[in-house]
């Protein structure tokens, strides 16, 4: 068994805007969050059941999909649809649970959790005009009633 050494997620995650991590070059490549608008390709793995192929579709339009769809990163494409096939036999009520670990891993894999973004150097671009124009919606106060203003007097008008 090794020790010591580099682990995967071991320690704090790195910052991309600290010095350290532009001293190391640590970018994170940035992911349109509209996701992905190009061709869907073919399902890889044979005997595609009809929920396989609509779960495939629906990943092939997530943010991530715009970097499985590089050139340099088509390799990655089995993987994801491994992650597609568990992931649908996982939906079944008896699923065992070391099928919901695997679900787990390869969705770390081809970087559809939190930690799997963060592995792979990814990060889904945030709308700063849409987050702004949320944070706008929040100041403002609801608008009020009429009936809000006025005052319960007790009887006799004191």
């Amino acid at each position: 068994m090794t020790s010591g050494g580099v682990r995967n997620r071991s320690g704090p995650s790195a910052d991309p805007s600290s010095a350290r991590s532009d001293q190391r070059g640590y970018k994170l490549t940035a992911l349109p969050a509209e996701g992905y608008a190009g061709p869907v390709p073919n399902f890889p793995l044979p005997s595609a059941s009809e929920r396989e192929l609509e779960v495939w579709t629906v990943a092939w339009r997530s943010p991530q999909a715009c970097a499985w769809s590089m050139p340099s990163e088509s390799w990655r494409q089995r993987t994801v649809a491994l992650w597609v096939r568990t992931s649908v036999r996982a939906e079944a009520v008896d699923a065992p649970a070391s099928l919901l670990a695997q679900v787990h891993r390869f969705a770390d894999q081809v970087g559809m959790t939190t930690a799997g973004l963060a592995e792979m150097g990814w990060a889904v671009k945030v709308d700063d005009l849409a987050a702004r124009a949320a944070e706008h919606e929040a100041a403002v106060p609801a608008r009020r009633s009429s009936r809000d203003r006025l005052k319960v007097v007790a009887a006799g008008g004191v």
